[in-house]
């Protein structure tokens, strides 16, 4: 199985057609997507038709477990601002997987590859408002600028 993006505990795979069917599931259960996201209910054949058609520039990635097994998902996406260039990253742990600090992991495995591998000058992240603690602690541990 081809890894993009390896850590010390997680990896992070491109997500290919063949997955689209188990993330059809999680978008539509909302314990694993999250209560905040907007809630959808999406067959796998709109997700199929959306994967071929994407309207800008974006990835998706599974979070796996060392052993392969998928323990979330994460993105990221070009957006327009005037700022100048900036990505944005948003993510999603299942529930059993949450407080491990395997999502912390797959951030900084994400903005090390971004800021190495594309023209950019911020990242910017979304995510559930119940990371937001996640989300500052994250910020003052690695030096980086917290906009709320």
């Amino acid at each position: 199985m081809f890894r993009l993006l390896e850590g010390k505990n997680v990896n992070l795979r491109v997500v290919e057609k063949e997955d689209l069917a188990f993330l059809a599931e999680w978008f539509n259960n909302p314990e694993v997507f999250g209560e905040y996201n907007p809630l959808m209910q999406v067959s796998r054949t709109e997700i199929e038709k959306n994967y071929g058609e994407k309207k800008f520039e974006e990835t998706d990635f599974f979070i796996e477990g060392k052993d392969g097994h998928r323990i979330g998902g994460m993105w990221h996406f070009n957006v327009m601002h005037p700022a100048g260039n900036l990505v944005e990253i948003g993510y999603f742990m299942v529930p059993t997987e949450r407080g491990k600090g395997y999502c912390t992991e797959a951030v900084n495995i994400m903005v090390d590859y971004l800021f190495l591998s594309k023209n950019i000058e911020r990242i910017q992240v979304q995510t559930d408002v119940r990371s937001a603690r996640f989300c500052i602690a994250f910020s003052e541990k690695n030096g980086k600028n917290q906009k709320y």
